[in-house]
């Protein structure tokens, strides 16, 4: 948050991703998309009482209107948004002693609206209006809507494999048939209008080819020559391999694949015996691909996970934002 302690700094810092400066004057409604839009994306301060240039022009006989903006959170976000407040001393520009108003806005674990349904989101300096599209990935970021849900156009059961789902549920130790276990489990078949719909999870993690319907649900494996990739004329890819089937299937596929891609030194220990050690632990490795499987944002359609290797690091990219309110600031 701000330096709410420093007018001047008040006054003079650029607005940005968390910090607005506005006028007392404003309306209550407008004030709402600030807070909506500071909410939804990583909080932020706002400041009533000066211009965007740096005035002060203050609170001070503008009773009733801030009484309308500190009522801004409650009567104009939903749901509504704990806002903390402070007012502050200040001289304003005509030299007169004033007061400015700090509204405090934390992010939010869920996502909010105007009262005409419209939400908002903070990027850089603006508030800006989400498309459809835009809100239901924030939705799915925040963990509102779950996209394995939902269910996947023209999916049927002749989709999913069932011995797969029987070897499954053998584990399990689930006593009934691999049919009876689908339909008892709302995360994977419901039913509408007498119609079965089967969700997405079903299809990733028991289709028989879930790239059918999700054509970059997959792990790309790219070997580099070198410490950096290069590109065009320059370009250092030495193996470009791409795994596919379902999530356990891609899962064995590319750490079996990898394993056999990592260097091992081979040396005689103290005990006289020879000792190998791979050049990257395995259990490391291993963990970042199988996270990046299990919690890549599905709805992202137009890219995959990438394993990039090269001759001194091993990266594993997951399309996606952080969920909920992990920022790279806050992760630890």
């Amino acid at each position: 948050m701000a330096n709410t302690t420093d007018v001047e700094y008040l006054q003079f810092t650029p607005e940005g991703q968390r910090f607005d400066r506005k006028s007392a004057k404003i309306d209550a409604k407008a004030l709402a998309i600030h807070i909506i839009a500071f909410a939804n994306a990583d909080g932020g301060t706002l400041v009533i009482g000066v211009e965007d240039n740096g005035d002060i022009t203050g609170i001070d006989g503008y009773e009733t209107k801030i009484n309308e903006l500190l009522c801004a959170p409650f009567d104009y976000c939903i749901p509504s948004i704990t806002v903390e407040t402070d007012i502050l001393d200040c001289g304003d520009r005509n030299g007169k002693p004033n007061h400015i108003l700090l509204m405090c806005i934390f992010p939010s674990s869920q996502l909010h609206a105007n009262q005409a349904d419209e939400v908002f989101y903070r990027v850089g300096d603006k508030s800006k209006k989400m498309s459809f599209e835009q809100r239901t990935r924030l939705m799915y970021a925040k963990g509102g809507l779950y996209f394995e849900d939902a269910p996947v156009r023209n999916a049927t059961l002749d989709d999913i494999d069932l011995d797969f789902v029987e070897s499954y549920i053998e584990k399990i130790g689930y006593g009934r048939s691999a049919l009876e276990y689908l339909r008892s489990n709302k995360d994977f078949i419901t039913t509408r209008n007498g119609q079965e719909e089967i969700s997405g999870a079903a299809i990733l993690l028991f289709g028989k080819n879930p790239q059918r319907f999700f054509q970059r649900a997959r792990v790309r494996f790219i070997r580099y020559e070198g410490t950096e990739a290069k590109f065009g004329t320059e370009m250092n890819v030495v193996k470009d391999v791409v795994f596919n089937g379902k999530i356990l299937d891609m899962v064995r596929k590319s750490t079996e694949f990898v394993k056999g891609q990592i260097k091992e030194h081979s040396f005689l220990g103290q005990d006289g015996r020879f000792v190998t050690i791979p050049e990257l632990p395995e259990f490391c490795w291993t963990e970042l691909i199988v996270n990046a499987i299990g919690h890549r944002d599905y709805s992202i359609a137009g890219t995959d996970i990438q394993i990039k290797m090269f001759d001194d690091h091993l990266t594993v990219e997951s399309p996606g934002m952080l969920p909920g309110l992990v920022r790279t600031s806050n992760i630890r």
